[in-house]
């Protein structure tokens, strides 16, 4: 890696830091000038406004949530156990392990940016959004491998689980109490075991 690549990585890794804790709106160009200890022109060499530090930002955010929910997920061949694996993930790495310090970065950014730019909202809600259809796919091919008992409706389910996240992830950034967490992780496994054959 160059150092060009280097200095942008660090603009990165700091703004979402930044973001994360203060939101978009409350983080200066200044904050970030003071967190890379770069110049302006060494800022804005990389990228030209504080928006397209944002949309960087979201897209390494995303990534870094993928790794960690996704990890070994490829391996589990029943989608009842591969739902419960990326839940378990999601509750007690990315959210248990503090990855960002204000806690789920999604959420935050979701409240902080609705009715403020419907344009990154919009991209926000649409990534949450594309998880909750994700585990409706999981739901569908569990269905369909006679898995599920019959009837349910794998919108609402999905839909259902993925609110229950969010409002796990609002508790336990006002909390840090693990057993929200852990609580959340159980609730969800009991509800998706009572939908089994």
């Amino acid at each position: 890696m160059n150092k060009g690549s280097i200095t942008k990585q660090k603009i990165i890794n700091e703004s979402l830091q930044l973001f994360s804790v203060k939101g978009y709106y409350h983080t200066s160009m200044n904050d970030i000038l003071e967190a890379t200890h770069l110049t302006k022109g060494g800022l804005y060499g990389h990228f030209k406004s504080k928006e397209d530090i944002w949309h960087t930002v979201y897209e390494e955010a995303v990534t870094i949530w993928k790794e960690i929910v996704f990890k070994d997920i490829q391996l589990i061949d029943d989608p009842i156990k591969r739902i419960q694996k990326a839940l378990e993930n999601d509750l007690k790495i990315y959210l248990g392990g503090n990855v960002f310090d204000g806690g789920c970065i999604f959420l935050n950014m979701l409240v902080e940016l609705s009715g403020q730019s419907s344009l990154m909202s919009h991209c926000v809600l649409e990534g949450i959004m594309g998880f909750s259809r994700l585990i409706r796919t999981w739901l569908i091919e569990a269905d369909e491998k006679n898995l599920l008992k019959p009837d349910l409706d794998f919108n609402e389910i999905a839909d259902f689980i993925v609110t229950a996240l969010n409002g796990c992830a609002a508790l336990y950034a006002s909390t840090r109490d693990p057993k929200i967490l852990e609580v959340t992780r159980s609730q969800i496994n009991y509800y998706l075991e009572q939908m089994k054959n």
